[in-house]
């Protein structure tokens, strides 16, 4: 469904009773990502999900598409639909947006949940990668960024023995518009560097990576553990960047016992 808040008419999906989970999703993906958790989690949680401005339905907005952005449309969601608190699960961009969320919203957490993210700003060669991506996105399409990410954003089990898989992640990513990609890339390369935020965060907090993980390698969720007092992590076998698609029984199995405790 769509609503409008904060200005935008966002595509989101509400599902559920009991206590709210938030999922906040990956670049350049969309709330889809989640549905194997909305399927997981519905029966016990509120689970709310939405796409990023620019992402599936909901349009790109005026520029850039920052953390903070998608951390204040997250917490006016909220608003919209009468949630005081949540537990907040981010995936990669995700895990960002959720950083932002500790900064400016932290009494609407009631949890974390950082799913194959990193604490750290782009180097300036990323941030210089970003920008040639994104003009070829604007002159190529979503094409161009589906060729340059899904080499990495899946593990090399998936791309050896999940070719459905593979052939959904691109599939979503053809879904978005240029422009919404090209604006979450210049927010990507943007994004402040969450380190010191890491000492902020007063709510449990679960840590969750795909052994697989070349972009953010399970020595990025370490350092997220080290840095959290409290926290928790959990390695999922054979899955890469995106452990929730990747291996859903596992990732969702962690989660379920985060939650629990957490409640």
């Amino acid at each position: 469904m769509k609503v409008r808040v904060a200005g935008t008419e966002m595509m989101c999906d509400v599902r559920g009773d009991g206590p709210a989970l938030l999922l906040l999703h990956a670049f350049p993906l969309g709330l889809s990502m989640w549905d194997a958790q909305v399927a997981a989690f519905q029966r016990t949680h509120r689970v709310v999900r939405f796409d990023d401005r620019g992402f599936g339905g909901s349009p790109p907005g005026d520029g850039l598409l920052t953390m903070e952005r998608i951390a204040d449309d997250a917490a006016a969601l909220l608003d919209h639909l009468g949630i005081a608190r949540a537990v907040v699960c981010g995936l990669s961009m995700g895990g960002y947006a959720a950083f932002a969320m500790v900064r400016r919203h932290p009494d609407r957490l009631r949890g974390l949940v950082l799913a194959d993210t990193r604490a750290g700003a782009d180097s300036p060669e990323a941030r210089k990668n970003r920008a040639l991506l994104a003009e070829k996105v604007l002159k190529a399409g979503a094409a161009a960024v589906a060729d340059a990410s899904l080499p990495k954003l899946l593990g090399e089990t998936s791309h050896r023995e999940r070719k459905e898989l593979v052939a959904r992640v691109r599939e979503i990513i053809l879904g978005n518009p240029p422009r919404g990609i090209a604006d979450s890339l210049a927010g990507l390369a943007a994004r402040a560097d969450s380190t010191s935020t890491l000492r902020e965060i007063r709510v449990p907090t679960l840590v969750v990576c795909g052994t697989e993980d070349v972009l953010t390698p399970p020595s990025e969720a370490e350092a997220l553990k080290a840095g959290i007092a409290g926290a928790r992590l959990e390695l999922i076998p054979r899955a890469g960047h995106l452990a929730s698609l990747e291996s859903p029984e596992a990732f969702n199995a962690v989660l379920r016992d985060f939650l629990a405790a957490a409640a």
